[in-house]
């Protein structure tokens, strides 16, 4: 294995850096870019606040967060794990493939040794990260915080959002 490619801008002096990623996707191939940024900005001791927002709420919605799924349907980049053979995209919506796709995506990750989303969650809080919910995606799916993750450290406006995050590094995922 390759040693990483860590850039160097020149400048060793630790800043007060803050980053913000804006969730809002719940499919669980959307819900991963977001959390491997979010623990790694984490691990080079840069704040970090994650804002849940829209589809990205089922990631922290303790009904549904062990239940985030994949669908190849409009993916044209699927490929069978390990090949360079795409999948045809008239199989995408044939019944069970959604549910196949998941349970390979899920074996993949577990086989990398990433654990799953609610898990990983629970390390991003430990290491210091914070966990935002977004006010009109609550009202509009008619949620509470009782319905969130206990670790969720409010639910917020846009205009609380937009207060917090000033001079923040924003990532929309």
């Amino acid at each position: 294995m390759a040693d990483a490619i860590i850039p160097n801008f020149g400048d060793d002096e630790e800043t007060d850096r803050k980053f913000v990623l804006i969730c809002s996707k719940g499919n669980l191939d959307m819900a991963y870019p977001g959390l491997v940024l979010a623990n790694a900005a984490l691990g080079e001791g840069i704040e970090t606040h994650l804002f849940f927002t829209f589809w990205g709420f089922d990631m922290i919605t303790k009904s549904r967060m062990w239940d985030l799924q994949f669908s190849p349907v409009g993916n044209t980049a699927m490929h069978l794990p390990g090949r360079d053979t795409k999948m045809p995209q008239a199989l995408s919506p044939m019944p069970g493939m959604t549910q196949m796709a998941t349970k390979m995506m899920k074996k993949q990750i577990a086989d990398l040794g990433i654990p799953e989303v609610p898990d990983f969650l629970d390390q991003i809080v430990a290491a210091g990260g914070h966990l935002w919910a977004c006010r009109m995606s609550a009202d509009m799916n008619n949620l509470t915080e009782a319905d969130l993750r206990d670790d969720v450290d409010g639910i917020i406006n846009a205009s609380d959002f937009i207060e917090m995050t000033d001079g923040a590094q924003i990532l929309f995922i």
